[in-house]
C-alpha cells in the first residue's frame, strides 16, 4: 500500500533514451513554474490568514475531473457536496465525501487525475500510504492537520511551489479586489489578471443583461449603445493592465470570425438590450467581437487566447439540478483554417498582435492550426488542453505540431487550474514528457545534445515567458 513515485515516471522502457531524458529533466526539475493561464482564485492570496479549508474543500469539491468520472458510476453529486438547485440537502460531511471519493479512487488508475493527486498527496502533504478505502480517514486527518499549519497557508505554498508568475482568470466587470488587497499587503509575489469578457461579448451567457449591469457600474459608462460598450470594455482593459495584466481570453464554440458594419452591431446591441435576439445574432455578434478584440489587443499589447471547441453544460439534467461547471463539457469538431480567415488577414500579419489557439480537436494539429501557425507571424499554438493535458496527450501533441509549426511557434506549457496545489504537479509531468520527447529527438540523431538542452529549457520555462511577454513586463 506504499505511495512512491517512481524517479523515472513517464519516461522511455529504452534505457539509453530514459537515461538521456533523466539527464534533461534535470536541468529543469527546478526551474520556476511560469503559469500564465489558470483560473486559481486570487482570494487565496489576498488574506496572509488564509488557508485552503479541509482535504475535501481543496481536492475533490472543486474539481470537475473528479465529478465527471464518479457520475459516471452512478455517484450522485450531492454526495460530494454538491447543492443542487432546489436547495436540497447535500452531504455536508466532510469526512463522509472523502471515504466515497478514496473507496472509488481506483477509478481513476491511468489517468492524469491520479497522477496529480498522487503527486500533491506524496510530495506536498507527505503522504506515504496509497489512498483506499482503509488508509482514507487516516489520509484525511493526515491532510487536515497540515492545512491549519502556517507553512499550509496558500502564500507559503507560493513559495514551496517556486511559481514565478501567477495568472488569474478574472469576469470584464471584476474590479479586481483582491489583486487591489495583494498589492496593498506589500506581499511581494506577481499575480496577475487576465481579462475575460464572455459574459459580455456573448450574448446568449446566462445572466447577459446583469453583466452589462455590473460593467456599466464598474466603469461609470452608461451602457445604452454599442460605442458605449466598446468604450467600458476598452476602459476595463486598461484597468486590468494597470494590476499588471499580459493576456485576454475567450471562450466560444465556434472560432468564426467576421467584422460587421456599425449599424448592425449597433441594431443587435439594441435587440440584446430589450431582449428580443434574432436567431443569428449572437452569432454574428460573438465573430465581430473577436474582431474587435484582437484590434484591442494591437492597442494595449495584451495577448489574445482563444480557446473554442466546448459544447458546455452537456448534460441538461445536471446543469438543471446542479448548475453549470460539473463536468458535462464535451469537445465538438472544429474548423480553424475558414472561421479564422478573416481575423487573419487583418490582423494576423500585424506585428503588435499575439494569438494563441487553444483546442478540444486534435484532428487540427497536423490540418490547420499547425501550418496556420507555422505561417502568421502573429499566431502560436497554446498546449495541449483539458482532457489533453495527459501524458499521451502531450505525445500526440508533439508528433502532430513540431514538425509543421516549429517548437518556436507554440508557448511552452501552462496549466490552466482551479486547483492550486496541483499547479507542480502538472508542470512535472509537462516537463518529464517534453524531456522523454527531447530524448528521443536525440537517439535519433534528429538534434544535438546541444539543441536538447536549449529545447528542454525552452520547453519548461522561456517559451512561455516570451509569448505571454512576461520578459518585457518583469
Amino acid at each position: 500500500m506504499e505511495l512512491k513515485l517512481h524517479e523515472d515516471r513517464f519516461f522511455s522502457p529504452n534505457q539509453p533514451q530514459k537515461n538521456l531524458a533523466i539527464q534533461y529533466y534535470n536541468l529543469i526539475k527546478d526551474l520556476p513554474i511560469i503559469s500564465p493561464h489558470g483560473h486559481v482564485n486570487p482570494a487565496l492570496f489576498a488574506d496572509p490568514k488564509a488557508n485552503l479549508g479541509s482535504p475535501a474543500e481543496l481536492l475533490i469539491m472543486p474539481d470537475h475531473y473528479i465529478y465527471r468520472m464518479l457520475y459516471s458510476q452512478g455517484i450522485d453529486l450531492q454526495r460530494l457536496g454538491i447543492k443542487d438547485t432546489n436547495t436540497i440537502l447535500s452531504t455536508s460531511d466532510h469526512r463522509e465525501i472523502w471515504q466515497l471519493f478514496a473507496d472509488h479512487y481506483y477509478l481513476f488508475r491511468g489517468t492524469p487525475t491520479s497522477i496529480w493527486l498522487n503527486h500533491e498527496l506524496s510530495t506536498v502533504f507527505g503522504v506515504s500510504e496509497k489512498l483506499c478505502s482503509d488508509t482514507a480517514q487516516d489520509i484525511f486527518t493526515q491532510i487536515e492537520n497540515k492545512l491549519v499549519l502556517e507553512e499550509f497557508s496558500p502564500r507559503n505554498l507560493f513559495d514551496q511551489f517556486n511559481i514565478e508568475v501567477l495568472c488569474t482568470t478574472d469576469a470584464a466587470w471584476d474590479r479586481l479586489e483582491y489583486h487591489q488587497l495583494i498589492r496593498n499587503s506589500q506581499w511581494k509575489r506577481d499575480i496577475r489578471p487576465t481579462f475575460r469578457p464572455d459574459g459580455v461579448v456573448n450574448l446568449d451567457s446566462t445572466g447577459w443583461a446583469d453583466n452589462i449591469m455590473k460593467l456599466s457600474e464598474v466603469t461609470k459608462v452608461d451602457i445604452h449603445s454599442y460605442n458605449q460598450f466598446i468604450d467600458a470594455l476598452e476602459i476595463q482593459r486598461k484597468h486590468f493592465k494597470e494590476f499588471g495584466a499580459i493576456a485576454t481570453d475567450h471562450a466560444v464554440l465556434i472560432p468564426f470570425t467576421q467584422r460587421i458594419s456599425m449599424s448592425d452591431a449597433e441594431d443587435i446591441f439594441q435587440r440584446a438590450l430589450i431582449g428580443d435576439l434574432y436567431p443569428e445574432d449572437a452569432y454574428r455578434f460573438s465573430a465581430h467581437m473577436l474582431m474587435e478584440m484582437a484590434r484591442m489587443s494591437i492597442e494595449d499589447g495584451l495577448v489574445m487566447q482563444i480557446h473554442p471547441g466546448s459544447f458546455r453544460n452537456h448534460n441538461q439534467f445536471i446543469l438543471n439540478r446542479y448548475g453549470s461547471d460539473r463536468g458535462a463539457d464535451i469537445p465538438i469538431q472544429t474548423e480553424f483554417t475558414r472561421n479564422l480567415y478573416e481575423l487573419l488577414n487583418e490582423y494576423g500579419n500585424h506585428p503588435k498582435f499575439s494569438l494563441i489557439l487553444f483546442t478540444l480537436d486534435e484532428s487540427t494539429y497536423g490540418r490547420e492550426l499547425a501550418p496556420l501557425a507555422g505561417h502568421y507571424p502573429a499566431l502560436k499554438i497554446g498546449p495541449p488542453w483539458w482532457f489533453f493535458d495527459s501524458i499521451n496527450g502531450m505525445r500526440r501533441y508533439f508528433d502532430q505540431v513540431i514538425e509543421t509549426t516549429g517548437l518556436y511557434n507554440t508557448v511552452g506549457f501552462n496549466d490552466d487550474t482551479r486547483a492550486f496545489p496541483s499547479i507542480p504537479a502538472r508542470h512535472d509531468l509537462w516537463r518529464r514528457v517534453s524531456a522523454n520527447w527531447v530524448a528521443e529527438l536525440t537517439i535519433r540523431r534528429i538534434i544535438d545534445e546541444d539543441d536538447g538542452k536549449q529545447m528542454i529549457v525552452d520547453l519548461a520555462y522561456n517559451l512561455a515567458k516570451k509569448s505571454y511577454n512576461l520578459e518585457k513586463s518583469s
